[in-house]
């Protein structure tokens, strides 16, 4: 229910951040909807219907003249004929406004998204949150944490979840062989030591600790590792407000950069027939879902930097100019202001049928790979 909830909180703080400029700029709203149609429930309040609809995928808000324009537009890129007079009769028509004010309105679920990520990043590093370390660095109170689980891994058939502190390890048969785990290198070693051998990995999760038995594979998939997980090293942080601040907006600013890093990193393994790196897997809805609910079972801390951490990639992936996305949007005002006139409706409209139909294609795909993962 906890990630239901942050999900469609999301979502609606998303659209707000477009309805919120229309209104400001005089545009009407015709519809404010949660997820895609068809509509489920729908209540009109003033000129605006807020709708609930059937599809969990996002959600939109309608705006009156939000379409097109026709092929035959003027110089002042709006409708001719019939249609220029609807414009001039309804200032509320949002192809009536400048274009710089229809691009901020495009660009406001995407503000939104970076305002979020920003506002729980330094929330949370005022409560106490967790920053990386490296191994090098000394670090009396560090943790090693799981960053993700490979699929069909020993960590993933043990039960072993991304946000679980990991305390020790030792081997089943000879307790004395235990290590003390402060740095990723420490599991990775201990790991490799003693492949083949049954382990007991003693973890934190939330206020829970727990023991998990797996045994290191002798041979793992290239780039997996012997146990299948991806480690991170972090150290507690408690900031006040100015530094939580500053800590937050760093985060908020260096994530993007590592999203592409990442994203550059795996294009280019993929290139040369390179096995990615342990956990990198790609992940719709249903694995979204997913590694939301467990991390909400490692703690409030964890679960709020992962919704941070989602919110920014969000922001990012909506700014990419494709169409259907409002990076898309903000594609062809971008043309319409370098040709000073609309790229007509008859051409835009088709093409965002097309890319809406084919990033929906590749959601069912994607979500059919997570399902099988989980099942």
């Amino acid at each position: 229910m906890v990630v239901l909830i942050s999900l469609t909180v999301l979502i609606i703080l998303h659209e707000l951040g477009h309805f919120l400029l229309a209104k400001k700029f005089g545009v009407k709203v015709e519809e404010f909807g949660l997820f895609l149609p068809p509509r489920l429930w729908g209540k009109q309040i003033g000129e605006t219907i807020y709708s609930i609809n059937l599809f969990p995928l996002g959600g939109f808000v309608k705006l009156l003249g939000e379409e097109g324009v026709s092929a035959d537009d003027s110089r002042t890129g709006l409708p001719s004929d019939g249609a220029q007079q609807r414009v001039n009769i309804d200032p509320g028509n949002f192809n009536s406004k400048p274009l710089w004010q229809r691009a901020l309105i495009i660009a406001g679920g995407v503000i939104s998204f970076w305002i979020i990520g920003f506002i729980i990043f330094s929330a949370v590093f005022a409560i106490g949150g967790v920053e990386s370390v490296s191994d090098d660095q000394t670090a009396p109170n560090a943790r090693v944490v799981i960053n993700s689980v490979s699929s069909k891994s020993p960590a993933e058939q043990a039960g072993l979840l991304m946000g679980d502190i990991i305390k020790t390890i030792s081997v089943k048969s000879n307790a004395k062989m235990t290590s003390t785990i402060q740095t990723v290198a420490a599991v990775q070693n201990f790991a490799n030591a003693h492949r083949g051998e049954e382990l007991i990995v003693t973890i934190q999760r939330g206020s829970q600790t727990l023991q998990e038995t797996l045994t290191p594979r002798i041979n793992p998939p290239a780039g997996e590792g012997a146990i299948g997980i991806s480690l991170d090293r972090v150290v507690p942080v408690n900031a006040n407000w100015w530094q939580a601040i500053r800590a937050g907006a760093q985060e908020t600013w260096n994530l993007p950069i590592d999203y592409f890093s990442g994203l550059g990193m795996i294009i280019g393994r993929l290139i040369h027939h390179q096995a990615l790196p342990a956990g990198a897997q790609v992940v719709g809805p249903v694995g979204i879902f997913s590694i939301m609910y467990n991390t909400a079972q490692s703690g409030a801390i964890y679960y709020l930097q992962l919704i941070a951490k989602l919110s920014v990639l969000l922001a990012v992936m909506n700014s990419l100019p494709i169409p259907a996305l409002d990076g898309g949007k903000l594609l062809f005002l971008a043309i319409e202001a370098v040709r000073r006139k609309p790229v007509p409706a008859s051409v835009e409209q088709p093409i965002t049928a097309v890319f809406f139909f084919l990033l929906m294609a590749l959601i069912i795909l994607v979500s059919i790979g997570d399902i099988r993962r989980l099942f």
